[in-house]
């Protein structure tokens, strides 16, 4: 019986953070011996932002070494860049056919990054949920390992499954959401606003290539008060956040012995926050050493992208002739 069919990807610009580790990265790792998993470098997708294309090849490489770093096995995965499967380009094109102005123009993402860069509000940041579809749908996906900002665009994969399956017939499963019965993740910034991103505030974010002396500066920096001034205060929202980011990484008793200290009105942030600097360090510092190591070896991540690619458009190549029949479009068959 052949394995389910995962797909998920990460943006090929700066090096990945805490929040791509713990909204995706862990579950692919936990994926890879049971699933049948396909995860890439989406390059395409950091073209919206219209990034320096002449630092685009490392940052290709830096990810895909994290990712090797953060667990990931080539041989039990297939790890590929997006813009080396042209035949995602062509469903991207189909499904576009499907998708309307109106529901594009809704999504959090566009509205988010409409406000942000106002001056490059272009046609790929517009359709970028129907680019994602149709890297999940190439390879005919049923689950894919997303963070909670997301949840989103898979709503709408599912969205322009049916309605191709509707009109064309059938062809496509609804992908869905799957973190082994977790909550969807969603790590915060540690200055209080919004969460971990490559793009806001870099010293609000922990990095997976950060040292560990700037882990600690930037732990350090993280939004605090002077305590609460009474037992069993209200927790604010950024204290609460840096109770979650503890949570990722700190020992289960050392975050409830901190939280009875809170609710003693007891707690010493400057002491929380050293410790939750030294156990950040202890989970960072073995996956920043093995990406250093293996992005020193630039022909073995290359031998691993084409190995990739090759088995990759294997899979792409057989959705896209039976789309292309569906639709009507084999005519030279």
């Amino acid at each position: 019986m052949s394995k389910p069919i995962v797909v998920s990807g990460i943006r090929s610009t700066g090096n990945l953070h805490l929040g791509n580790y713990f909204g995706a990265m862990r579950n692919y790792v936990r994926m890879q011996e049971a699933y049948n998993c396909f995860f890439f470098v989406a390059d395409w997708h950091a073209l919206t932002t219209h990034p320096d294309t002449k630092e685009l090849q490392n940052s290709v490489l830096n990810v895909l070494a994290e990712n090797i770093a953060a667990g990931l096995d080539p041989e039990k995965v297939t790890l590929y860049c997006q813009s080396a499967v042209p035949e995602i380009a062509e469903l991207y094109l189909l499904l576009n056919m499907l998708a309307y102005k109106g529901e594009l123009e809704k999504t959090t993402t566009f509205k988010d990054k409409a406000r942000a860069q106002p001056d490059n509000v272009n046609a790929g940041l517009l359709t970028y949920p129907v680019l994602m579809t149709a890297d999940i749908l190439i390879h005919r996906a049923l689950y894919v390992p997303v963070g909670k900002d997301q949840e989103q665009h898979l709503e709408m994969a599912r969205n322009f499954a049916q309605r191709f399956n509707h009109r064309y017939g059938d062809l496509f499963p609804e992908p869905q959401a799957f973190n082994f019965g977790d909550d969807l993740v969603k790590v915060p910034s540690l200055d209080g606003a919004g969460k971990m991103s490559k793009s806001e505030n870099q010293n609000a974010t922990l990095y997976l290539a950060d040292d560990d002396e700037l882990i600690r500066k930037k732990v350090m920096k993280a939004k605090t008060d002077s305590g609460p001034i009474e037992p069993n205060s209200e927790m604010p929202d950024y204290i609460s956040n840096i109770f979650q980011i503890m949570t990722l990484v700190s020992a289960p008793e050392v975050v409830e012995q901190y939280r009875a200290d809170f609710n003693n009105a007891a707690i010493r942030y400057g002491d929380m926050k050293k410790q939750i600097a030294e156990d950040m360090i202890s989970f960072i510092r073995p996956i920043r050493e093995r990406a250093v190591e293996l992005r020193r070896d630039t022909d073995y991540l290359r031998r691993v992208m084409t190995r990739g690619a090759e088995q990759a458009r294997e899979s792409a190549q057989q959705t896209i002739r039976e789309a292309r029949r569906l639709v009507g479009l084999d005519y030279l068959k």
